[in-house]
């Protein structure tokens, strides 16, 4: 039977590039593997064809020989890896697709992925939910919390295995956690199936746990929340999450901050802002306001005469503080002039007055505007 045609083996043209090649050869040795088709009979003879065929072509000399002679190229011993054979870098053309043809079989990642030394798997980490207030955000926390979560057994100390007895090592991986299977010419390597990588089993398992190691219960934990912190801050507790699996490392804590909107004051990283109410006759004669501070504290605040809503004063270091340093933001007070309301017949009596001793200068701005709408509507006219 004549042989196919190396490059409709892999499915490329003539002209295809190196980068093709490998493209090609990945795709189907992954597709044609022996072990991704166990009822094939015919799978292992494909994967042999394609290796074959990548062999050849993928070396630039074999390939220009194949080009000019074709399969005669490699009859007679030349081109020392055809006929079914394999070139000594055979390996490194290979290595490539190692990790994608086998990661289901070792966990995902060689080693077992998320197993410790031993095969035992590490504990899960725990997210918490806090909300905090502003104040506290400004000021930092001591703040008591309990978690429901995972810690090791003390009846069997983690072990699992009922007290006066202990583990025994597995017989099918000898404690290793792994074992190799041949298939064809590759050795695979995979985690133990009768001990799931943990090369050891639990004849006489803890009451307390059911041989897990570990049990759930509630726990009491003081955590710090340091000054500064903004909505959405990530507080990670180191080993504080869940007890792993038969004595495995303990997962992570991370609390998780939202920051609960407060009545009077408004954050932009460390400054923060508020809004005052004023009296009209304080914007218009000047004075003084007493304004809060995020520390309980109050602070004075000089209004010149003739402020307008909108005004705004700054001081200088009244802010958040920002996280880890002792530097801090600043506070911005505006104002907003506020028009009296339900006024008594004197007051009006004394605003008419007022209203008839006014002219342009104390009020320049509505004073021009209504001037230009004159102006505009008189030009039309005409």
């Amino acid at each position: 039977m004549a042989k196919r045609d190396y490059y409709e083996i892999l499915g490329v043209s003539r002209s295809a590039s190196e980068q093709e090649l490998k493209s090609a050869f990945r795709k189907l040795a992954k597709e044609h593997h022996p072990d991704r088709n166990p009822e094939d009979k015919g799978a292992e003879q494909k994967f042999k064809e394609l290796n074959e065929a990548y062999e050849a072509l993928k070396d630039p000399q074999k390939r220009a020989a194949y080009d000019q002679f074709g399969h005669a190229a490699f009859e007679g011993g030349r081109g020392q890896g055809g006929a079914g054979g394999f070139g000594p870098d055979f390996a490194s053309s290979m290595s490539d697709i190692f990790d994608d043809l086998f990661g289901e079989f070792m966990g995902g990642r060689r080693g077992g992925g998320g197993r410790g030394r031993g095969g035992r798997e590490r504990g899960a980490d725990i997210r918490y939910n806090m909300e905090i207030t502003l104040a506290e955000a400004f000021a930092g926390k001591q703040a008591t919390i309990r978690v429901p979560t995972t810690v090791n057994c003390e009846t069997c100390s983690g072990s699992g295995a009922k007290p006066g007895t202990k583990p025994s090592q597995c017989p099918t991986c000898q404690g290793q956690g792994k074992v190799r299977a041949s298939q064809g010419f590759f050795t695979i390597e995979r985690l133990c199936p009768s001990c799931h990588g943990r090369g050891e089993f639990i004849e006489d398992p803890c009451t307390a746990c059911q041989g897990a190691g570990r049990v759930t219960k509630e726990r009491t934990l003081q955590v710090s929340i340091p000054s500064g912190v903004e909505d959405g801050t990530r507080i990670r507790l180191a080993g504080e999450g869940e007890a792993g699996e038969r004595g495995g490392p303990t997962g992570d804590l991370y609390i998780f901050l939202s920051v609960k909107p407060h009545e009077l004051f408004q954050r932009d990283g460390a400054d923060v802002f508020c809004r005052v109410p004023i009296a009209m006759t304080t914007a218009a004669l000047g004075g003084s306001i007493d304004v809060p501070l995020l520390d309980n504290s109050r602070v004075a605040v000089t209004v010149p005469a003739g402020t307008e809503t909108g005004k705004q004063f700054r001081i200088k270091g009244k802010g958040m503080p920002v996280l880890r340093s002792n530097v801090k933001g600043d506070m911005y007070i505006q104002v907003e002039v506020e028009t009296p309301k339900s006024l008594t017949r004197r007051q009006k009596e004394l605003l008419q007055e007022f209203e008839k001793e006014s002219h342009k200068e104390t009020s320049p701005a509505s004073s021009g505007f209504f001037s230009r709408i004159r102006e505009l509507f008189e030009g039309k006219g005409g």
